[in-house]
């Protein structure tokens, strides 16, 4: 049986809590909050999670958390953190091997054509630009990136999709939705034609799917966009 977890359990110091147990905890994540610790020193969101369950269990020394698997920065929604080395390994596989179901929202600029599909590109990464390129072949050094979409609804000026990942590539979502020309609103990166607020992206980490490592049950995740206009039109 499937355990459905629709709201935000708790928000503390903009935290917002999704689900937790023993094993692991699931964060909204919100625009502009970094992962995992990088060359710019922000805080990230591992080090507040960990604050967070130091003070919520009074635990001395260091608390254990697992980063499982990132969202770009700009990007909002769906992050799942191992609160145990026992659970670590195993969500590591759930991913590595596609076993969880993840489902993400994009705000576009232009209504694909078909209004459905399965996208197929080889993305070619370039560090030093930070950002992916979508080839419709095969080249050198480039890994397949596979993802379906369907229209989900039509806004004043834009289209809401909804994203399948099939594959977990750098930038997968953005890269590919620009090479079929729906960019993504505020995603300057790849070509929008202006930015958002505080450098944010309309792609959202919509739901997640996935067997639980330990308790072996189903559980299902959905979480809310931010709060903005577009993405209130969205709901």
């Amino acid at each position: 049986m499937s355990k459905v977890f629709d709201k935000i359990l708790t928000t503390v110091d903009n935290l917002q809590v999704l689900y937790e147990d023993n094993h692991l905890i699931i964060i909204n994540k919100r625009p502009g909050d970094i992962v995992q610790g990088d060359k710019t020193g922000d805080e990230p969101l591992s080090e507040i999670v960990k604050r967070y369950l130091k003070v919520k269990y009074n635990k001395p020394g260091n608390v254990y958390l697992g980063v499982v698997h990132r969202l770009d920065r700009p990007t909002s929604g769906i992050v799942i953190f191992a609160r145990t080395s026992k659970a670590l390994p195993r969500l590591n596989k759930l991913f590595a091997q596609g076993d969880a179901k993840k489902i993400y929202w994009a705000v576009v600029q232009r209504t694909p054509e078909p209004e459905s599909g399965t996208l197929i590109h080889w993305l070619v990464r370039n560090s030093t630009q930070n950002k992916s390129y979508a080839r419709a072949v095969e080249v050198e050094k480039s890994k397949k990136a596979i993802l379906n979409y369907r229209v989900v609804k039509l806004l004043n000026r834009y289209t809401l999709l909804e994203i399948e990942l099939k594959t977990g590539r750098h930038h997968q979502i953005r890269a590919q939705l620009t090479a079929i020309g729906c960019i993504i609103k505020g995603d300057l990166k790849y070509g929008a034609s202006r930015s958002n607020k505080e450098g944010s992206i309309h792609l959202h980490s919509r739901s997640l799917t996935f067997t639980h490592p330990v308790s072996k049950e189903e559980v299902h995740i959905l979480a809310p966009p931010p709060q903005d206009a577009i993405w209130d039109a969205c709901l």
